[in-house]
């Protein structure tokens, strides 16, 4: 599934990322938020692993993957506003953040997860630094990819059921995308065509 992952990140790209991170001023209180942006299939997940293992010595790292906020195959364009009202505002007041996890198998909001305390909080997924959260991150990636080798990456990892929906998910994209100027607003810009 989209959280399992099976090959190390680009060692130059999580460099890249944790220089910027370790040198951000935190925008959601006292938490450095780096978030992860850009279209399916792209290598987000794999790229947050990385950064995560190479925050951990520096401080506690906590990971919140978009996948758990999108309220089903249409969501997308809501899942901005659910990071930010139940996860990114919390933190900015100096609270705890507790966020709603969405079941892809039952198609609907099943439990919830909190937000360990942390100093680097990473957040991966499409919509991650867009619309009301973008002022929160203190780092934008936006990470992209050939878009055939996307599609290949999506359907070898969720499966040939997934294939179906797969462009219904991309026409949001590039739609949330298009709208916000996501890319042209990111910090930096990684092409992981070439893991």
């Amino acid at each position: 599934m989209w959280d399992e992952v099976t090959r190390p990140p680009r060692e130059e790209h999580v460099a890249a990322v944790v220089s910027l991170a370790l040198t951000a001023d935190a925008r959601c209180g006292d938490v450095v938020v780096v978030a992860l942006d850009g279209p399916s299939g792209a290598g987000k997940t794999t790229l947050a692993r990385g950064i995560e293992l190479a925050l951990e010595p520096t401080g506690p790292v906590a990971v919140v993957h978009m996948d758990h906020l999108y309220p089903g195959w249409d969501g997308l364009s809501q899942a901005p506003g659910l990071l930010t009202q139940q996860v990114l505002e919390p933190l900015a007041r100096g609270g705890r953040a507790t966020y709603r996890l969405w079941s892809w198998v039952r198609d609907e909001w099943s439990g919830t997860r909190e937000v360990p305390a942390c100093r680097f909080l990473v957040v991966e997924g499409c919509g991650s630094s867009v619309g009301p959260a973008g002022p929160y991150a203190a780092v934008a990636v936006f990470v992209d990819a050939d878009v055939a080798l996307r599609m290949r990456r999506g359907i070898e990892r969720d499966g040939e059921a997934y294939r179906p929906q797969w462009q219904r998910w991309a026409d949001q994209e590039t739609a949330l995308f298009s709208a916000d100027a996501t890319r042209e607003r990111a910090d930096l810009v990684l092409d992981t065509s070439r893991l």
